[in-house]
This record gives C-alpha cells, structure tokens and sequence, in this order.
C-alpha cells in the first residue's frame, strides 16, 4: 500500500477546497488509504512541504488548483526522488488534470499507476518549474488580474472577469525569441505560451494537439493584437479551433529562449512566478515527473 502525504490548500476554488475537503478525506479513509495531511497556511509553502514529504512517501497529493499542483510538483522536482504526484482537483481551472485519463479523480489517487509526464523549467536567474505550462503578456496579466475578480465569481466567470479587467490594459510586448537551435527573430506579442498541457484558464485550449508525454513544449505566439481582435479570438481558443489563423503561429519546441528590453511579467499554472524577468530560459525535462494516472 502507498503512502500518501496530502497538502490541502484551503484558499484554493475560491472557498471550493473548504467545503469539500472533509468529504474527500472521508473517501480516502473509506478507500483504506492512510495519509498525513497539512494545511498550508500561506503562498508557496507547499513547495518546501512537498519536498521533504517526497523523501519519505510515495505519493504526495495536491489538493486544491493548478497553483497547489505548481507548488507541489516543484517540491517533487527539487527533491529529485521516485514519489509520485496525485491530484484532488478543487480548484478552478483545473487544467492539469485534462491531461490526465478521464476517471474519477478518487479512482485515479486508489487504483492509479504512477506514469512519467514531461516538465517545464524557467531559468530566469532563479528556477521554476511548470507541470501545465507558461506564458507572458495577456494571460499573465489575467492571472494576476484574476484576484481582483468579485469573490462570488468561480469557475469560467472568474477567468471571464479576469479577461475583461485585462482588456483595460494589457502589454504588448516586443521580445526576440529562438526555438531550439533554430535562428533567433524578433516577434511583436500579445501573448506567448509555452505549455506542457493543451489548456489554461479553465476553458482555453491555447495548445490542443499538446501532449503531456512527448518530449516537447508546445507554443502559442500571438501576434500584437488589438482588443477588438483579441475579443473575436477568444471564442476560437475556447473551441480550441484556432489553428491557421494568421495572427498565431503554433510551434513545438525543447527549449525555448525568449529576451526582452522591458520587464515580463511570467505566469506558470496560474502562478506569478518572475515580476521582471528580461531573459527567459525554458526547457523541457522529458519524464522528469510521476504522475498518478
């Protein structure tokens, strides 16, 4: 039988993990699961809390959002060893989970096997990693945006509210990209996402040919758009149907170096992770991270 370890992160879903968690607990122990838990108690404590758990566990599961998959999955990473990641999906969005086998996600955590899946690093003189995937400009404006959104706003709304605060003001960006070994060249940009996963935000499907276990980054690169041509791109992202439009380019990358003269702003799995970055190193790390499936 495996040992679990839970981090609950009680802020994540907007109030969602706080109702729901002492069913789940109650599910797991009627599963015959035994675990430790920890409640976090503040922004990035899941990351250490993760690491020394992945030393003496076999699971560690986060429960909550993509932010407490962010935290825990960077434990894991940092602590190098064999423990898998499991999810108890509680937050809003939950995107990473759509790469996962469409079960149950009690099923997954009892009767899952651990499966390698890819990983994102971000060298921008400290390193990050990302489990779903990244992106400077619009989205990580509407992250940040989105905890200014009314409370009584959850799921899709809230990614909607965060949207439309956004459209107030959003950069466009002038950076100097290069994919792999290929030239460098410069790109005017709304947007640039580099994922892991096909989706962020809940409902758009930035990257829908993304595959989890590929050895590659897959990327969304936005051309400067305006606010109106931003407005009539967000239905075709949210079917995931915008391939071919000639304002994106969809791209598949191992490393991805993207510089500019102004500060980026960097959002990974919902997360603010550098507020003034100027040079970006990203790179897939095929298998790096177990994954209950």
């Amino acid at each position: 039988m495996n040992r679990f370890f839970v981090i609950v992160n009680p802020a994540a879903g907007r109030g969602r993990v706080r109702r729901e968690w002492p069913g789940q607990a109650a599910a797991l122990r009627d599963a015959g699961v035994s675990f430790e838990v920890k409640q976090t108690r503040e922004p990035g404590e899941a990351v250490g809390l993760a690491e020394r758990a992945a030393r003496e566990v076999d699971v560690v599961v986060a429960a909550g959002g993509d932010g407490t998959v962010h935290e825990v999955a960077n434990g894991l990473l940092r602590a190098g060893g064999n423990a898998a990641l499991g999810v108890l999906p509680l937050g809003s969005g939950n995107d990473f989970v759509k790469m996962l086998p469409p079960r149950d996600a009690m099923e997954r955590l009892v009767q899952g096997t651990a499966r390698p899946f890819d990983a994102g690093r971000i060298v921008a003189g400290a390193t990050r990693y990302f489990a779903n995937g990244m992106d400077i400009g619009f989205g990580a404006h509407a992250s940040r945006n989105l905890a200014r959104v009314p409370r009584f706003l959850t799921g899709l709304g809230a990614y909607l509210g965060a949207l439309v605060l956004t459209l107030v003001r959003y950069p466009r960006l002038e950076v100097r990209l290069q994919l792999d070994d290929g030239p460098a060249f410069a790109q005017a940009t709304s947007m640039t996402a580099v994922m892991n996963g096909r989706s962020f935000g809940g409902s758009f499907h930035v990257c829908p040919d993304a595959q989890a276990d590929d050895g590659q980054l897959d990327l969304l690169i936005a051309q400067g758009c305006g606010r109106l041509e931003i407005l009539g791109l967000v239905p075709r992202i949210m079917r995931g149907t915008h391939g071919g439009d000639r304002r994106l380019r969809l791209a598949r990358a191992r490393r991805v170096v993207i510089e500019s003269q102004e500060p980026l702003l960097v959002e990974a799995d919902g997360e603010i992770v550098f507020e003034d970055a100027r040079r970006l190193e990203i790179e897939v790390r095929p298998g790096a991270l177990r994954v209950l499936a």
